[in-house]
């Protein structure tokens, strides 16, 4: 494993496991059981995701030392008016004390949501505390406000969408990118994209672990998710080998300037708080 060391000094795996959209029906616990025994010791769940207790069953069971496990989850966008209520559910759910806690969706009342997190960091039962799905525009409304500075973001990342002018902005306080669709879930056109086939023959990997290799040397945290065995131990499998630079600018070259995903447009907020309502 490589990692990175954040801006408050927490150290952060490069490659942790996603596990969205799994269902909590035994096959999130049984996913991530998977992924710590291949050699994963970072896991990225969500309140939004409603597996928060699979995997936190699934690392008490591991066997694995608590301290050698990252764990990050998210704050959903109903628990901003009140975010105690949102964190101590997670915290309960989880069973243990949270590595890295977002804020998941950018919108509502960020910035109280922030202070409490903020709280929680400074009594010890979050380590960091970050955000997700700010573009430019929604950095620079809320960011700009809060205290202390997010140690993360976590966004839409991959070959073609490459978020180069967030990423500008938030070197500017040294804030790290996490990619989620980190392989572009599931784009045909980029896992077929020649350059990218190109270096996986050249190499004798996949595509998948071309992408994710091109991530690390480019300082990004990446969060690739399957569920097949098989998938989940070869998007680790990226420690021995390492593009040059000009295959690196290749990678760069492939940007589109855009993703899936438009935190900016009308609707979003409004899309997202009826899709997801959690219960205690």
């Amino acid at each position: 494993m490589e990692y990175i060391t954040l801006n408050d000094g927490v150290r952060i795996d490069q490659i942790g496991y996603g596990t969205f959209l799994i269902p909590a029906d035994g096959s999130t616990y049984n996913a991530v059981k998977e992924a710590l025994a291949v050699g994963y010791r970072h896991i990225d769940t969500a309140a939004a995701y409603f597996n928060e207790t699979e995997v936190g069953r699934a690392i008490k069971d591991s066997g694995i030392p608590r301290d050698e496990i990252f764990l990050t989850s998210k704050l959903w966008l109903q628990d901003y008016d009140d975010a105690k209520v949102g964190v101590e559910r997670s915290l309960r759910h989880l069973g243990t004390h949270i590595d890295l806690y977002l804020i998941h969706q950018p919108y509502g009342n960020v910035g109280a949501a922030w202070s409490v997190l903020e709280d929680y960091k400074a009594k010890g039962d979050i380590r960091s505390i970050g955000v997700s799905n700010m573009t430019p525009a929604i950095w620079n409304k809320y960011v700009p406000q809060f205290d202390t500075k997010p140690s993360v973001n976590q966004i839409e990342f991959n070959p073609y969408c490459q978020q180069k002018e967030i990423r500008e902005i938030m070197e500017k306080d040294n804030v790290k990118i996490e990619a989620w669709g980190p392989l572009g879930q599931g784009d045909k056109e980029l896992l077929n994209d020649p350059v990218i086939v190109k270096l996986a023959e050249k190499y004798g990997k996949d595509e998948g672990q071309i992408m994710i290799r091109s991530q690390i040397q480019d300082g990004i945290v990446t969060l690739p998710k399957s569920t097949n065995p098989k998938r989940i131990k070869s998007n680790l499998d990226v420690f021995d080998f390492e593009l040059t630079e000009a295959e690196m600018n290749e990678m760069r070259g492939l940007d589109k300037g855009h993703g899936k995903h438009d935190p900016d447009a009308p609707g979003v907020e409004d899309m997202l708080r009826k899709a997801f309502v959690i219960e205690d």
